[in-house]
C-alpha cells in the first residue's frame, strides 16, 4: 500500500537522483496514535454493546491520556519519543468497555459513533505522516464483517496512499488478508499471557519510522491455517503452542527484516475471518514473505491435533482434587473457571459448598442484581447475608446458589463503585462484582478487605491470563483448570456453538480444513 516514492527517496537521500522527494529534516514526522480495542464474545448474553457501554467512564480519551493508555500504546510512545524526528498526536479514541470481553456484539451505531470521532480528529490534525493503531483483532460489529480491516480502510481513505499505517494486535484476533490490504504492517503478541504487548508497541514504532525514513518497503503474505481452537488451549507455556511461536521467532532471528506474526483466533466471536492467520512482512522481497508464510502454515497444520486438544476435570472432580491438595499441604490451590465468560457461573461455588471446602477466596462472581438489592436495602458490613447469587445468564451458568454468611465489606473496589465481600462457610470469602472480572495478578487480592495469602484456595474467572500472577511466578502449588458440565459456549466443545458467520465446516476439527 505504501508507495515506493518514499522508499526510493530514502535510497537517494544523499543525491539529487530523484526529483520531488522533498525533505523532512527541518520538521518532525507527525504520527497519529489511535486505540480501538475490543475482544467481543458474540455468544455471550446481555444484549449488544452500545455507545453508553463504552462511555461509562468518559466520552473518549485523547492526547496524553491516550498516549499512556495501555501497554501496547506505551511501548509505541516511549520508543517513538526516543527519536527527535517523530511528533505524536493522541487521537480521540474510545476508552474501556464496561464488562470487557464478556460483552456481546458491538452495535453498528456504536462503531460508527467512534469512527466518526476518530476520523474527524485525524482530519483536524492533518497533515499526518504516519498512523499507529492499537487494535485487538477480535472485535465483532453488527453488519461490519471485518472491523479492524474497516478501521484501516477508512483511515487509509482519509490520509491517502503515501501515509504508512502500522498496527499492534492481540494474538486472539480473527483476521485475514484484508487488513494488510489497507495497512502496511502488523505486530502481534507471541505470548499468552501477553507479556510482550509492550514489545509489540516498540516494534511498531521502529518499523513505522523506518518506513517514514524510506528504508523499509513492506512486502507481505497472509495465510490462514484452517484451524479453530478454544482460548484455553492457546497458552504459550505448553507445546505445541510454544513451538509455533518459537518457529515465528526463529524466522525473525534468521532473516534480517523479516517479521512473522501468528493470530490464534478467538472462537467466541462469530465472524467470517474466524480462526488462525499467519502474517509475514519482508523488506521488498515477496518471494521470501511467501516462503516463510508457507513454512509456518505447513508446521501449524502438522501439529493441529495436539494444538486443538484440551481436557479438564468437571467441578465435582476438581473440588475433590482441591480438598486432597489441602489435606496434603499443597496450597495455595488455584481453580481456573476457564469457561465462564459472563462471570456468573456457579458450578464451582456449588461444589465447594457441597464438599465443605474451607479457606476459599472466590474472586469474583458476577451478580449486579444482587449488589443492587444490597444497596437498595441499605445493607452494611456486619449484616447477615442470605441470598441466591449467580447463575442467571443462561443454562451454561448453572443455577443460582444460596449463600449464607456475614457481609464483610460493601463499597468500591477494582474501579467499580460497589462490590460485596461475604464471609461464608469455614473461613471462606465470596466477592461479588457488577460485571465479569478477571484477576490476573495476586496483588489485586491484597487490600484492606482480604489478603489472598491468607487462603488455601483461590477461584478465578480466567483461562490463561491468571498464570501471569499465580502460576509462572511459582505462587500456586497446584493449578486446576475446571470445565463446566455441558456443551456450552466458553468450553472447548466448540461444536455446540451456532456459528452463523465463521465457516466452521472448513475449519479443523470440524471440517476437512479446505479453506
Amino acid at each position: 500500500m505504501y508507495s515506493t516514492l518514499r522508499y526510493l527517496c530514502g535510497i537517494a537521500a544523499t543525491s539529487f537522483l530523484l526529483a520531488g522527494c522533498g525533505s523532512k529534516s527541518d520538521e518532525p514526522y507527525r504520527v497519529a496514535v489511535v486505540a480501538y480495542q475490543h475482544e467481543t464474545c458474540t455468544f455471550c448474553p446481555g444484549g449488544d454493546t452500545e455507545i453508553e457501554d463504552w462511555t461509562w467512564k468518559k466520552p473518549y480519551i485523547e492526547d496524553e491520556e491516550l498516549l499512556s493508555s495501555d501497554s501496547y500504546v506505551r511501548g509505541f510512545v516511549n520508543t517513538a519519543r526516543r527519536y527527535d524526528d517523530l511528533e505524536l498526536v493522541g487521537i480521540k479514541s474510545p476508552s474501556d468497555v464496561f464488562g470487557g470481553s464478556s460483552r456481546s456484539w458491538n452495535s453498528k451505531a456504536s462503531f460508527e459513533h467512534f469512527m466518526d470521532i476518530i476520523l474527524s480528529d485525524i482530519e483536524a490534525h492533518m497533515p499526518i505522516d504516519g498512523v499507529y493503531l492499537a487494535l485487538h483483532g477480535a472485535m465483532a460489529v453488527r453488519d461490519v464483517p471485518k472491523p479492524e480491516a474497516e478501521i484501516a480502510k477508512r483511515i487509509r481513505e482519509l490520509v491517502g496512499d503515501d501515509v504508512p499505517i502500522v498496527a499492534s494486535f492481540d494474538l486472539h484476533g480473527n483476521e485475514d488478508e484484508e487488513f494488510l490490504r489497507w495497512a502496511d504492517g502488523s505486530f502481534v503478541t507471541k505470548q499468552y499471557p501477553h507479556y510482550d504487548s509492550y514489545l509489540q508497541g516498540e516494534r511498531s514504532a521502529h518499523y513505522l519510522r523506518r518506513m517514514l525514513k524510506g528504508d523499509y518497503q513492506p512486502t507481505t503474505a497472509s495465510v490462514k491455517p484452517p484451524i479453530l481452537t478454544a482460548s484455553v488451549v492457546q497458552w504459550t507455556g505448553q507445546s505445541p503452542s510454544m513451538n509455533i511461536m518459537e518457529r515465528a521467532r526463529r524466522w525473525e532471528e534468521r532473516v534480517p527484516d523479516a517479521f512473522v506474526s501468528v493470530f490464534y483466533g478467538f472462537a467466541w466471536a462469530d465472524t467470517p475471518d474466524g480462526g488462525m492467520l499467519v502474517q509475514v512482512m519482508t523488506n521488498n522481497d515477496q518471494a521470501l514473505a511467501d516462503s516463510i508464510a508457507k513454512d509456518m502454515y505447513d508446521y501449524i497444520w502438522s501439529v493441529r491435533e495436539d494444538f486443538a486438544r484440551g481436557e479438564y476435570p468437571m467441578p465435582r472432580e476438581a473440588v475433590q482434587q482441591t480438598n486432597k491438595a489441602i489435606a496434603g499441604g499443597k496450597t495455595p490451590v488455584v481453580l481456573g473457571d476457564y469457561s465462564d465468560r459472563p462471570g456468573d457461573a456457579t458450578w464451582i461455588l456449588d461444589e465447594l459448598i457441597k464438599q465443605q471446602t474451607s479457606g476459599v477466596l472466590y474472586a469474583a462472581l458476577t451478580d449486579a442484581n444482587a449488589l443492587e438489592k444490597l444497596k437498595q436495602g441499605g445493607a452494611k458490613a456486619g449484616d447477615a447475608f442470605d441470598m441466591e447469587v449467580g447463575g442467571y445468564t443462561g443454562e451454561q451458568a448453572g443455577k443460582p446458589v444460596r449463600v449464607t454468611g456475614i457481609i464483610r465489606y460493601l463499597g468500591p473496589m477494582w474501579n467499580y463503585d460497589y462490590v460485596a465481600a461475604v464471609d461464608f462457610g469455614k473461613d471462606n470469602v465470596l466477592v461479588i462484582a457488577p460485571t465479569y472480572t478477571q484477576i490476573i495478578e495476586a496483588h489485586r487480592l491484597r487490600n484492606d478487605v482480604f489478603n489472598v495469602d491468607d487462603f488455601d484456595v483461590v477461584v478465578l474467572k480466567s483461562r490463561v491470563h491468571f498464570r501471569r500472577g499465580f502460576d509462572e511466578n511459582g505462587y500456586a502449588k497446584e493449578i486446576i483448570l475446571v470445565d463446566a458440565p455441558g456443551d456450552w459456549f466458553g468450553t472447548t466443545r466448540l461444536g455446540a456453538l451456532d456459528y452463523q458467520h465463521t465457516p466452521v465446516d472448513k475449519l479443523y476439527p470440524f471440517g476437512d480444513g479446505d479453506w
